[in-house]
């Protein structure tokens, strides 16, 4: 890894327009409202009074496969997206043109062998108005890159849950087709539709996207604890512990606290953790 060139990069802001259909179907690509009739969930899926789910951050003013500039000199093949945490200012307008703005916020080296995590912060923008609306971090686990040098402030660690019984569990079926609606967002990577790619890659069939399980659990916290009131979500933090397959059961338990929900997710047909140190904090 060249930690000179990822320290220096200047990345060129994105201006991206989004509409309510861009909203609508990000929701519907997690699976909000199977219910057609359910009031509740409607308002996230229906031009109407629509509303956009905070984690909608994670897809818009998408920068691409950033990483694999040549400059940086990383080893991206043995790359993993080991975490995605998001801080929320303001609730997002059902239509709007945002502003990204990026940087790489810092490298944390775990040692040669051991690799090296780089955490890539996107601040987002209304263009119109410049209120700042959220900040997305995305945490990349480089197992090929340890020993290469640290610089910045990593974030803290992500807390555990309490150990106690949650307060709630929710069951949720995931489609079939969910890689195949969500990749529709910004993400095409061939691994999550490609079953040759996907088998090459090791996972033998193509794999639920990582932002689709954080948006469907986030989904699970914002309805189970916040009453599907996305103002009071103040953040949206997890860490990735294994791979979902499209039409797995995701089970989301969550831990009311003080300053918001832990949470973490497992597979039901696996009994497999999927999601660990999840939390939301309250607004």
């Amino acid at each position: 890894m060249n930690l000179d060139a990822l320290r220096t990069h200047k990345f060129d802001p994105i201006i991206a327009p989004y509409t309510d259909k861009d909203v609508m179907l990000y929701a519907l690509s997690l699976g909000v409202c199977n219910d057609p009739l359910d009031r509740k969930e409607l308002p996230f899926v229906y031009e109407k009074s629509l509303v956009a789910l905070p984690s909608i951050t994670a897809i818009l003013a998408y920068p691409g496969p950033w990483i694999t500039n040549p400059a940086f000199d990383v080893n991206f093949v043995k790359l993993l997206h080991g975490e995605q945490r998001a801080r929320f200012f303001k609730p997002l307008p059902p239509t709007g043109e945002i502003r990204g703005e990026f940087q790489v916020q810092s490298v944390a080296d775990k040692g040669e062998g051991k690799g090296a995590l780089v955490y890539f912060d996107k601040l987002l923008y209304d263009n119109k108005t410049g209120d700042h609306l959220a900040t997305v971090t995305t945490g990349l686990f480089l197992r090929g890159d340890g020993g290469c040098g640290s610089f910045g402030d990593a974030p803290a660690n992500l807390p555990a849950p309490p150990e106690r019984a949650p307060d709630f569990v929710d069951e949720i079926p995931t489609s079939n087709r969910a890689a195949l609606l969500y990749r529709l967002n910004s993400d095409r990577n061939p691994i999550h539709v490609d079953p040759d790619i996907a088998e090459k890659a090791g996972f033998g069939v193509p794999i639920l996207h990582g932002l689709c399980t954080y948006g469907i659990c986030g989904f699970s916290v914002l309805r189970n604890a916040f009453g599907y009131d996305t103002a009071k979500m103040g953040s949206l933090d997890l860490r990735f512990s294994a791979p979902v397959l499209p039409g797995e059961t995701l089970v989301v338990e969550g831990w009311k606290t003080d300053d918001g929900v832990a949470f973490q997710a497992k597979v039901k047909e696996r009994d497999k953790q999927v999601i660990s140190n999840g939390f939301c904090a309250n607004a």
